[in-house]
């Protein structure tokens, strides 16, 4: 079996919070599978890939998610590999950039590439900035979901896509009433976890490598290395912000 090719895109305008390192994480678990992985990442000037194995998008300010829109609008690659549905992690402003539109904090109403069915707009009063705790909503997908969110968007999912989680105590996920938070849709799923969210959640990572590669070999970790997000957390309580040192 070739090498599986992780593809991290624009990571100098998406790479805000440290989400590159999902793609890190995901090259890693298949390592330490005994599968050949490696990150390929696109720059500004690059052309992306239509035949990457999964994509990852990061988060960024309104003025990168703006530049990467415009960047990733027409990729052709892009468009191809999503059009197969490749699994892809889109996270924050990755999410956006992937809905029909965005609006900025200035008002500008940008367009995304469309591929996801969510529209983001500003959610008025103070930014969403906190730890969350979130139950999946996907089936074979353990939980919970932990993360650290830090927008001002709200995100309305349309007919064609579902939540990914629904978020428990404190928390704004996706910012609506139905405590949603992230996207799945095609072969995307989106989120507004960062940490990066796949090493804080390792089987959200699994999920995402099931899809590109199919059954998973048994994993061999290096010791000290937590490989549930229950192991990492300790205890769960209904407020992780509540939690010293979360």
């Amino acid at each position: 079996m070739s090498d599986v090719d992780v593809v991290l895109l624009l990571p100098e305008v998406l790479g805000t919070y440290g989400d590159a390192g999902n793609a890190a994480v995901l090259a890693a678990r298949l390592r330490w599978r005994g599968i050949g992985a490696r990150v390929v990442t696109v720059g500004w000037a690059d052309a992306v890939p239509a035949d990457g194995d999964l994509y990852v998008l990061g988060g960024g300010e309104d003025a990168a998610q703006v530049l990467a829109a415009d960047r990733l609008r027409d990729s052709i690659g892009l468009r191809r590999a999503l059009g197969r549905d490749a699994p892809t992690l889109a996270v924050c402003a990755g999410l956006q950039v992937l809905g029909h539109w965005f609006t900025v904090a200035d008002g500008s109403r940008v367009a995304g590439l469309g591929v996801l069915d969510v529209e983001t707009r500003p959610g008025g009063g103070p930014r969403r900035i906190g730890d969350v705790l979130a139950d999946p909503l996907v089936p074979g997908l353990a939980g919970p979901l932990a993360g650290f969110e830090n927008h001002g968007g709200v995100t309305t999912l349309g007919p064609g896509a579902a939540p990914l989680a629904r978020v428990r105590g404190a928390g704004a996920g996706n910012g609506t009433a139905d405590r949603a938070e992230g996207v799945v849709g095609g072969g995307i799923v989106g989120t507004y976890l960062h940490g990066p969210v796949l090493a804080r959640n390792p089987a959200l990572a699994d999920l995402l490598l099931t899809r590109a590669v199919g059954e998973l070999p048994p994993l061999q970790v290096p010791d000290g290395i937590p490989t549930t997000t229950a192991a990492r957390l300790g205890p769960v309580t209904p407020d992780v912000r509540r939690r010293a040192g979360a």
